[in-house]
This record gives structure tokens, C-alpha cells and sequence, in this order.
């Protein structure tokens, strides 16, 4: 699968999302784009899945008709992120063209 992180996704997560081809939107020079500009450049590109940490995402973009995935991290912080990696991984899985989903990251909890 083709997988595009914006800005505010961890970019230590890449490395274990093994199978698949992950480009960081600023790589792309894409990092300034809107949301719906975003959405549309990746899935001109032929991406499968725009993965996101912007919370915001979900209330701007109709995804009605697109080909493209969004997938939505609750939280961009790494060491929150990297305790539920398996959890990403079986949501990024199942995803389907135009589907969209969120992915709760809880505060690990006190002992």
C-alpha cells in the first residue's frame, strides 16, 4: 500500500509499517498544502492512505467519492504512537478506497 504521513504523523512509525511504501508529505513538498488540497495531490498521485494526526481532518473533508483513505491518529506524540504500533498496523490493514477511520492513542496508564 501506498502511504502518505503529513506533517503531524510520527515519522519513526514508517519503519514498522514494513509491506508498505511510506513518503512523508513534505517530502513531496506538500507540507504547506490545506487539508483538501493534500487529499487531492495524494490521491492523484495513485496513494492509498493519508495517514494524519490532525484531529481537524475529520470535520473538513468529505471523502464521499474519493479513492483515497484517511486514517487518523488521536495524537502525533511518538511515545504514545509507538505503544499501540500493532494496533495501527491491523487498522491500516483494513482499510478501504475511501474509507476513513480514527485510532484512538489512550495516555498510557500509572501504575
Amino acid at each position: 500500500m501506498l502511504i502518505l504521513f503529513d506533517h503531524s504523523t510520527p515519522a519513526p512509525l514508517a519503519s514498522y509499517l514494513t509491506g508498505h511504501s511510506i513518503t512523508k508529505a513534505k517530502d513531496r513538498g506538500w507540507d504547506r498544502l490545506s487539508n483538501g488540497d493534500l487529499l487531492a495531490e495524494a490521491e492523484r498521485a495513485g496513494f492509498d492512505l493519508l495517514l494524519t494526526a490532525d484531529n481537524n481532518m475529520r470535520y473538513q473533508q468529505n471523502l464521499t467519492g474519493r479513492r483515497i483513505a484517511l486514517v487518523v491518529l488521536s495524537t502525533p506524540q511518538w511515545p504514545r504512537v509507538q505503544l499501540h504500533v500493532d494496533k495501527i498496523k491491523t487498522v491500516l490493514n483494513s482499510v478501504t478506497p475511501g474509507s476513513y477511520a480514527e485510532i484512538e492513542i489512550p495516555y498510557p496508564s500509572k501504575p
